[in-house]
């Protein structure tokens, strides 16, 4: 039987994390050693016994046979909490298409060197304080965290004190709809039956009292729990929830902390500190020792998607974890992806619905306004005449508003009424967005200008903002509304620190009636006074170039209406639409899902897209657009003469947004029902790639759906 060769890695706390040393498997252990597994090995001069794990087994030597030296031994627990997440580099590099250096740093908290940081003192946003200092395992998790990103205060800037805030007493009590969710997942969960969960709930229905009442029974069985959250929602008022219901037992994990922070955070968990982590997709790989349950909230989200290699889904990953873990894995949604209700449908998933709100008697009245008609009927303002009536209406009661626009800035582009050319990036294949009247920005690169006098195309001084943004909207407000106070909350507003938190906090004590914004405003929030919803450009993300548009479109519009009506106020949502008659807009109005659902799969089957089938997207850049263009065309022609006759091959085509930053970007499809073939592909694409000298001038991705 020929050798077997193990990559090792020394230190995995280190930052050079990509930096391994091969060893022989001796006889003895052949058959214990595998990915992941701790060894011990003779390292340096003087062979010193170190202990590293096994991130690669192979029978070819890298180097001469007779200077490899062997492992010595495994130690006791052989098995830990990292050979677990090496073990998941692995898996994600063979399903993602990574090198294992991509995987591994992805999934392994990284040591840097981080300023010494002060003690934070959580605080309301409404300035009574609800909790002491953090004590030394740093309540909340936030020791380390940016205070602003919470809405939490650093001691230095409040000097008050006050009484702590103490775990709620007793257990919530649940509505029937919630203890049924939690009686089948207790009762699964005795029985070791480890089906995922997706939980699919109308907006307002409780989902989150569900996921406590599930997080309290494992944390009671002596396990650790992972709490996924998607960033834009997770702020102060979500953490505080879990806080208040465990305490110190809770950790968090968000994009501003700094890598050294990030570090801290997952030492807590594998020294046992901490029993919950929650965060947004990095959150994954926390190295808990023992994890028995794993929760995605929001799982329809986009920003489970990671945009870098490996760009892996964090609902596959956190799937494939829970079963190396022997864990549960439970999603929620009150519009759950179609990929995960598809699931669900077969049978993979279990499904639990909770279909009523947990307040409120009923789901707000939605009525959808025609703009074809109001602009026939002579009306020209971004806002109905419907919408106009119900803003006078709620601004008399006292009651608020909320707006949602999905697009920032004050317009959409800048173009030349003479002779039709829109102002463009230098540098991306876009147009440039108007900001505050006087500045053109480019969204991709940074890029910006200010507004030109001068078409810069033909030299006419006929040019015109076209298009609307909520800078705009914010201003036809405070013209249409003039005694409305009005607040906007989009990318622009909320990119200091503390934000997203001073916008939400005014809103939230009534400093203003109408808040105006993105995607944002709509994603989780809860105020008992919003009892109208307009969402004034529901067309904006139908057309957009992806297959998911209309998905997308559909969540959204769910999404921004669930805002209403959420307390005892009925509550009414208009959505404002060129097209009233898509599938979309109409299942939107009525909160259908199941019809949007069967709706959508079929043009899903009758495409060829995801979930009806599988879909490999291969993306090269490169600043030479010929050696571009004649690599994907190869790569094409591999592709369809090796694999054409099982595979739809489409492309080479040009990205969405062809050049970025001077980058040239191309993207070829292929469609395939055994996701096995795509693996094959993409094997077969990077050993070509690999061996072209020419290919190393350009970057590559792979991207699986």
């Amino acid at each position: 039987m020929a050798d077997l060769y193990a990559s090792i890695i020394i230190d995995i706390s280190h930052e050079n994390v990509d930096r391994v040393f091969q060893y022989r498997i001796p006889e003895n252990l052949l058959g214990q050693v595998r990915i992941g597994t701790q060894v011990c090995v003779p390292f340096g001069s003087g062979n010193r016994l170190r202990k590293g794990y096994v991130v690669e087994i192979t029978d070819h030597a890298d180097y001469e046979v007779t200077k490899i030296k062997a492992i010595d031994s495994i130690p006791e627990r052989g098995v830990t909490a990292d050979s677990k997440l090496i073990e998941l580099a692995w898996w994600m590099k063979e399903r993602y298409g990574s090198t294992m250096n991509q995987a591994l740093k992805t999934v392994l908290p990284v040591k840097r060197k981080v300023k010494a940081r002060n003690k934070n003192v959580v605080q309301s946003v409404t300035g009574i304080p609800i909790a002491e200092s953090l004590n030394q395992k740093g309540s909340v998790g936030l020791e380390g965290s940016s205070p602003d990103d919470l809405g939490i205060q650093s001691e230095s800037e409040n000097q008050n004190g006050g009484e702590g805030a103490q775990k709620s007493p007793g257990t919530v009590v649940l509505n029937e709809d919630q203890q049924d969710a939690v009686d089948i997942f207790q009762a699964y969960y005795d029985e070791g039956e480890r089906k995922p969960f997706l939980l699919y709930g109308v907006t307002g229905s409780g989902k989150t009292e569900v996921y406590m009442e599930m997080i309290d029974y494992v944390l009671r069985s002596g396990r650790q729990v992972i709490v996924l959250i998607p960033e834009i929602s997770l702020t102060y008022q979500t953490v505080m929830r879990f806080y208040r219901r465990f305490g110190d037992r809770v950790c968090v994990m968000h994009s501003r902390l700094s890598e050294g922070e990030r570090f801290d955070q997952f030492e807590r968990a594998r020294r046992g500190e901490t029993d919950i982590m929650i965060g947004a997709r990095s959150a994954l790989f926390t190295p808990f020792a023992n994890l028995g349950l794993i929760v995605m909230d929001e799982e329809q989200e986009g920003a489970y998607k990671s945009e870098v290699t490996p760009r892996y889904h964090a609902r596959e990953v956190a799937e494939h974890l829970a079963r190396m873990h022997d864990a549960m894995f439970v999603m929620g949604s009150a519009t759950p992806s179609v990929e995960a209700y598809e699931k669900a449908r077969v049978g993979i998933y279990r499904l639990l619905e909770l279909p009523h709100r947990a307040v409120a008697k009923t789901l707000a009245v939605t009525e959808v306004v025609d703009l074809r008609q109001e602009m026939a009927d002579g009306n020209r303002s971004i806002f109905s005449r419907r919408l106009q009536q119900l803003i006078e209406d709620r601004l008399e009661k006292n009651e608020q508003i909320m707006l949602f626009m999905n697009r920032r800035g004050y317009s959409n582009f800048v173009s030349c009424r003479s002779c039709g050319e829109a102002v463009k990036c230098p540098h991306c294949d876009v147009s440039l967005t108007l900001h505050h009247h006087s500045r053109l920005v480019c969204h991709y690169c940074g890029y910006t200008i200010a507004m030109p006098k001068t078409c810069p195309t033909c030299g006419s001084s006929y040019l015109a903002g076209f298009g609307v943004g909520t800078q705009k909207i914010e201003e036809m407000a405070g013209k249409m509304f003039p005694k409305a106070r009005i607040l906007r909350m989009d990318l622009d507003t909320t990119s200091k620190k503390g934000g997203h938190e001073k916008i939400l906090s005014a809103f939230s004590k009534h400093q203003a009636d109408i808040l105006i914004g993105t995607q944002m405003i709509v994603k989780g929030h809860d105020f008992p006074d919003v009892t109208l919803v307009g969402i004034l450009a529901a067309d904006v993300s139908l057309y957009a170039p992806d297959y998911r548009s209309a998905e997308r479109t559909f969540q959204l519009l769910v999404q921004a209406s669930g805002r209403a009506g959420r307390a005892e106020k009925p509550g009414i949502a208009v959505i404002q639409t060129y097209m009233p008659d898509h599938y979309t807009i109409q299942t939107a109005s009525r909160q259908d899902y199941g019809e949007f659902f069967r709706q959508e799969m079929r043009f899903r089957r009758l495409m060829h897209y995801p979930p009806a089938c599988h879909m490999l997207s291969i993306q090269t850049a490169g600043k030479e657009e010929e050696l571009l263009a004649r690599i994907m065309d190869s790569i094409a022609m591999a592709v369809q003469k090796h694999f054409g006759d099982q595979t739809i091959v489409i492309g080479p085509v040009p990205a969405p947004v062809y050049k970025v930053n001077d980058i040239y970007r191309k993207i070829l499809y292929m469609k395939q029902q055994n996701y096995d073939i795509l693996i094959k592909i993409q094997k077969y694409v990077q050993t070509r790639w690999d061996e072209t000298d020419s290919c190393r001038r350009l970057t590559i991705q792979y991207d699986f759906s």
